[in-house]
């Protein structure tokens, strides 16, 4: 496809014609969960077959599937450790037993069956190997499978010295990662955790007093087990401020994927009893502190009916650490990270109220408690709402931050908005008109009328925007940043 140059105002748009289409060819293992009574007859069942039987059962599967994954052999064996309680005999069952069984528990999934959409993108953490004024880049993607269930998936490529995006090749393959058993957890973090929703007393102090500063979750059942044992509480409170902590835990996670496996066989699905319904829109950035990098980002975890933001933190897009993120100003969705300090605090933006943009001020990562409105929809074109579309890019100017709004027949368009460099509550400029809005072969898609992008990249003299095209597929469009700077200030 060939790429197209659109105008808004004073402003020149290309449109690279790169579409990131979603294909129901990218499949994943995921528990195939039945209920208990039913696991045991399964089970039987399998038990009840002879060894040249179950040899023969197993034979086809592993033809059958063992190509389209990674590791098979080695998830079906997880598999069946996670349902042998429902075994009627101590006795161990053959290996090629127990990999069938893990087997009749398990289904493929389709990640991204039904959409590949709201993009991120950062540079990546590895820019050796290339030409002059050429840069790699990581893009995330929220991909959208049977049950409208949505999932983080990675793509990388390359901008070259004049602007131009080359992907590279996506692997037929894909896995989700491991969970780190022996995380750690910061136990007065976890404490102020527990009391931002509600939950102290003696109990909760009593039970971290005896864990380490550092503790795993094992360490921490070990503590709650034996001051339960000593019946000094009230056994009500002390039973929820037990499943309290245990909320905690489920919701503060790490995860690793393999060190050898490629970037876009990756994908990060939901984990914990808040994401069960999906994980929305990653907002990814660089952040730099103290002469180091890290790559953070803001999710929305939704359980089907409540939604949470959330905290990603990574260096290599390997290792992966989720935290809860607390305060009375983590509310509603589209929250997005600058990406430094500013006057020794960490600044972020949020959409609290489901139509105007806020910036917020804290000493910690893990805790917003006060906002600021900075911008309400002012242009007919953002009537409905304004979010913002990931997060601030720092330019001489100022920080550069893109925006969504929504217009007639709910119809989404991109601008931009600046802001002052020292002191963010300041806006100095925004656009009066969209600078990106679905063309003809954007409208249509599970959502019609839709452009919408979690995070662009500037290049040079370039703006790097990816977009979704109406929640079903996803693009970039590139900008002159001097245009947009002039048209904004």
């Amino acid at each position: 496809m060939r790429s197209k140059e659109i105008n808004s105002l004073s402003i020149t748009v290309k449109r690279t014609g790169i579409v990131l289409s979603p294909d129901p060819r990218r499949v994943v293992f995921r528990p195939f969960l039945i209920e208990p009574n039913r696991c045991v007859k399964i089970i039987s069942r399998v038990m009840s077959l002879d060894d040249s039987q179950v040899d023969n059962e197993l034979g086809v599967v592993m033809r059958e599937f063992h190509g389209r994954h990674l590791n098979a052999h080695r998830y079906f064996l997880r598999r069946f450790s996670q349902v042998r309680e429902h075994l009627l005999t101590d006795t161990e069952p053959s290996e090629s037993r127990r990999l069938l069984i893990g087997a009749y528990f398990t289904m493929e999934y389709s990640l991204e069956s039904a959409a590949l959409f709201n993009p991120s993108m950062v540079w990546h953490p590895d820019q050796t190997g290339l030409a002059s004024g050429a840069g790699r880049f990581i893009i995330s993607m929220r991909a959208t499978g049977e049950g409208h269930l949505s999932s983080i998936t990675f793509r990388s490529g390359i901008i070259d010295a004049a602007c131009n995006i080359t992907m590279d090749p996506v692997s037929q393959y894909v896995s989700a990662p491991e969970l780190v058993l022996d995380a750690q957890y910061d136990a007065e973090l976890f404490r102020r955790k527990l009391r931002e929703v509600g939950i102290h007393g003696d109990f909760i102090d009593s039970v971290l007093s005896e864990c380490p500063p550092l503790f795993t979750e094992a360490e921490l059942e070990k503590a709650v087990a034996w001051h339960l044992s000593q019946r000094n509480f009230d056994t009500a409170e002390a039973e929820l401020h037990r499943r309290a902590m245990k909320t905690l835990i489920a919701s503060n996670y790490s995860i690793q994927f393999e060190k050898d496996q490629k970037l876009s066989e990756r994908v990060m699905m939901p984990t914990s009893a808040s994401e069960r319904n999906g994980i929305e829109d990653a907002r990814f950035v660089e952040f730099h502190d103290n002469n180091s990098s890290r790559y953070l980002a803001t999710y929305s975890a939704y359980d089907g009916q409540i939604v949470l933001p959330q905290l990603i933190e990574t260096k290599d897009f390997q290792s992966f650490s989720v935290n809860t993120l607390n305060g009375a100003a983590v509310q509603n969705k589209g929250f997005a990270i600058f990406p430094r300090r500013i006057n020794n605090k960490y600044v972020m933006l949020g959409r609290q109220d489901g139509e105007n943009i806020y910036i917020m001020f804290s000493d910690s990562l893990h805790f917003w408690h006060d906002k600021i409105r900075i911008l309400q929809p002012t242009f007919p074109w953002e009537f409905v709402q304004l979010g913002n579309c990931g997060s601030p890019i720092e330019t001489d100017a100022g920080w550069l931050v893109l925006s969504h709004g929504v217009g007639p027949m709910r119809r989404y368009s991109i601008g931009a908005f600046l802001l002052d460099l020292n002191d963010p509550t300041k806006v100095i400029g925004r656009t009066c008109e969209p600078i990106l809005t679905p063309d003809q072969n954007e409208r249509e898609g599970y959502v019609p009328n839709v452009v919408y992008s979690c995070g662009g990249l500037l290049h040079s003299d370039r703006l790097v925007i990816p977009y979704a095209m109406s929640d079903y597929a996803s693009s970039f469009a590139t900008i002159s940043i001097s245009e947009l700077l002039a048209d904004l200030t």
